[in-house]
């Protein structure tokens, strides 16, 4: 589930503080085929800026949350 980051306001933001705002970030379950290994994959930060959740998970989010739904990402 791709997340529209960054937007213009994220974009401004970065640029007044000398960095880069980043993007393509999503929401998105195991690699394809390490689904059974969500118990321990979950443990370790491996997504370089995205949200993972386990294969599950990500079947109850996609099955809850309409397109085009607000998401907040807060510290």
């Amino acid at each position: 589930m791709h997340i529209s980051y960054p937007n213009g306001t994220d974009r401004a933001r970065a640029v007044k503080a000398g960095l880069s705002p980043g993007g393509n970030i999503m929401i998105h379950g195991q690699y394809n085929g390490f689904g059974w290994a969500s118990w321990l994959v979950q443990r370790f930060d491996w997504t370089s800026g995205c949200i993972a959740v386990t294969n599950a998970e990500m079947d109850e989010i996609i099955s809850l949350v309409a397109p085009g739904t607000p998401i907040e990402i807060t510290p």
